[in-house]
């Protein structure tokens, strides 16, 4: 499973991508304004930096302006990903923009029916919101399943780029499942190393190794 990092914090992303735990990057209007960045300028920064896709979504409603503002964002870098929303009008866009080349991200998918539509419309991802299907007490897992099987049944090439993610039990229930790709706040990505057995047996080894008097260096 890809490691995508949600955030346009590119000081975060630095620090993941040195350690080899950077596959992409997805933002949002959300993210860029969190940023205070301007939204041309810091998306052309984490292009140079991170060699995987990276997501810059459009903020248009209508299909011809969606296509215009991706074909923009498309000129940034060749590993821009242009994110769409998933509407009647999205899917119009996608299919333009996926038909030209371009590597197309729909997003804000809280169905399977949606997302067999985007595949169908030649996404190269999409983007299930788990968490937020969480919050309002339908199991976001469910939807990673249901898109997972019908994209074996059919041969879809369109990747599950698990999103919303709020928890180290996401990512290990998507990696179960079988989803492409997870997207997730670089505080979720530096929790999958901790574990409280871990930490304690660290704190006996070196209570342990001080009472030796050794010292390696």
């Amino acid at each position: 499973m890809k490691f995508f990092v949600d955030t346009a914090e590119i000081d975060a992303i630095a620090e993941l991508n040195d350690l080899g735990m950077v596959d992409g990057v997805t933002t949002n209007p959300s993210l860029i304004l969190k940023s205070g960045r301007d939204i041309m300028e810091v998306t052309k920064e984490i292009c140079d930096l991170v060699e995987g896709p990276v997501s810059a979504e459009v903020v248009a409603m209508e299909a011809d302006a969606m296509i215009a503002e991706g074909r923009k964002l498309a000129e940034i870098a060749e590993n821009i990903t242009v994110k769409l929303p998933l509407t009647w009008d999205g899917l119009k866009a996608c299919k333009v923009l996926s038909g030209e080349g371009k590597m197309v991200n729909v997003t804000l998918c809280f169905s399977a029916n949606q997302a067999l539509l985007a595949a169908k419309a030649g996404a190269t991802f999409i983007s299930p919101f788990i968490g937020r299907l969480d919050d309002i007490n339908i199991d976001g897992m469910d939807l990673i399943q249901d898109i997972r099987t019908i994209y074996d049944n059919y041969g879809f090439e369109t990747n599950i780029l698990a999103a919303s993610i709020r928890s180290v039990a996401h990512v290990q229930d998507c990696a179960l499942i079988g989803a492409d790709v997870m997207t997730a706040p670089p505080e979720v990505i530096k929790k999958l190393a901790t574990h409280p057995l871990t930490n304690a047996g660290l704190d006996q080894f070196m209570k342990d190794w001080a009472k030796t008097g050794q010292n390696i260096l």
